[in-house]
């Protein structure tokens, strides 16, 4: 019996050699023959990105429309239900809202962001779809 457990552990260990041994390396640890040359190799490029102009000077708020019209719009603030702000309209805003206004205008409760200049409080951008009128 003593004698099969030592043949045993005997084999074992040279099965286990011959596994270590006798397996091939793993491809990936081959190191790369030929090297990729720097000079040779042209960038490529798809298209040029041109930023956007930014609006500079200009503030972002963002909530509900509470009152539209010609002069003015009410909103109020999106994360804060007592921040209420109103906007007087410059006059390219002016023209759009009426346009606005003759397909049903907004209403309330409607998203909008209203870009704004920070002194005057005057609206110079609104962003947000009007709902369908009633």
């Amino acid at each position: 019996m003593n004698m099969r457990f030592t043949l045993a552990g005997w084999s074992g260990l040279a099965l286990l050699a011959l596994g270590c041994f006798a397996a091939p390396r793993a491809a990936a640890q081959d190191p790369i023959i030929t090297p990729i040359i720097a000079s040779e190799a042209a960038p490529i490029v798809a298209k040029i990105l041109t930023p956007k102009p930014k609006n500079t000077g200009l503030e972002k708020f963002e909530g509900y429309v509470m009152n539209a019209n010609l002069a003015q719009i009410t909103v109020r603030a999106k994360g804060n239900d007592l921040g209420i702000q109103t906007f007087a309209l410059n006059q390219d805003v002016s023209a759009k809202m009426q346009k606005i206004i003759d397909k049903g205008g907004y209403q309330y409760g409607d998203k909008i962001t209203v870009y704004y200049d920070p002194q005057s409080k005057q609206a110079v951008k609104l962003k947000g779809k009007p709902s369908k009128a009633q």
